[in-house]
């Protein structure tokens, strides 16, 4: 998390037509964010969530951030240092909410099976609900990463993924239940991408199939299916 500058310090605010002035966040809305900075802070990675993953880093303007916040232009410079460091902000969150989620999976006491089930489902549901989560994903991708490799904490963010997948595997082996030359890597790819491609192909894939693969009436039967896929593998003679 990027550090909060003290309230009354000057902040160079580059406008997004890249002129350069000098500014004091000292406004009644710079006052009152300073009271509450977690919640201002909050309020804006949420709404600028939405603008980047609805129109791309290039097509988010901040002053239309801003306008749908309870704080100005001067105060998202004052916590974000400029565009860029509020969307790679807005990265940050969006992984490490997958990452925490993962983290919940039981992996030392349930069944290796049931713990790959379980994590499975768990990004098959985060997934479903998190569309801005897949299209940052998407837009990221379009920029080859470029604003992930500048982050500060993004790529510490793979260990507790793998980790914790890393463990059910070393558990289902010595149980004689998984196959001995599985990557941990290719699972996590394996179920990033049905999950990932069920929300970031919905239209396109209706459009050409008619099927919405995310009609809830087809929603356990995609649920279950990258299970039995994730465990067919895992399974299967090497």
């Amino acid at each position: 998390m990027r550090k909060v500058r003290e309230p009354g310090t000057k902040v160079n605010l580059r406008s997004e037509g890249g002129s350069l002035a000098t500014q004091t966040p000292d406004s009644p809305v710079a006052a009152s964010a300073a009271r509450d900075p977690e919640r201002t802070r909050s309020e804006i990675l949420a709404v600028a969530t939405h603008e980047f993953a609805d129109k791309g880093f290039a097509g988010a303007r901040v002053d239309e951030i801003a306008a749908k916040t309870r704080t100005t232009k001067r105060m998202i410079y004052y916590y974000f240092g400029g565009k860029e460091g509020l969307y790679i902000s807005v990265l940050e969150q969006a992984y490490t909410g997958i990452r925490a989620l993962e983290q919940q999976v039981d992996v030392e006491h349930l069944d290796p099976a049931e713990a790959i089930r379980q994590l499975t489902a768990l990004t098959f549901d985060h997934h479903e609900s998190h569309p801005d989560f897949i299209r940052l994903v998407s837009i990221e991708n379009i920029h080859r990463a470029r604003h992930i490799a500048r982050s500060e904490i993004l790529a510490g963010l793979a260990n507790p993924a793998l980790d914790a997948l890393t463990r059910i595997l070393d558990r289902g082996r010595a149980a004689g239940r998984f196959r001995d030359d599985v990557d941990p890597i290719d699972v996590h790819m394996m179920i990033s991408a049905f999950c990932v491609f069920r929300t970031a192909n919905r239209y396109t894939f209706n459009a050409i199939f008619k099927r919405d693969m995310l009609d809830p009436a087809r929603r356990d039967h995609y649920r279950t299916m990258i299970g039995d896929l994730v465990l067919e593998y895992l399974t299967a003679s090497g």
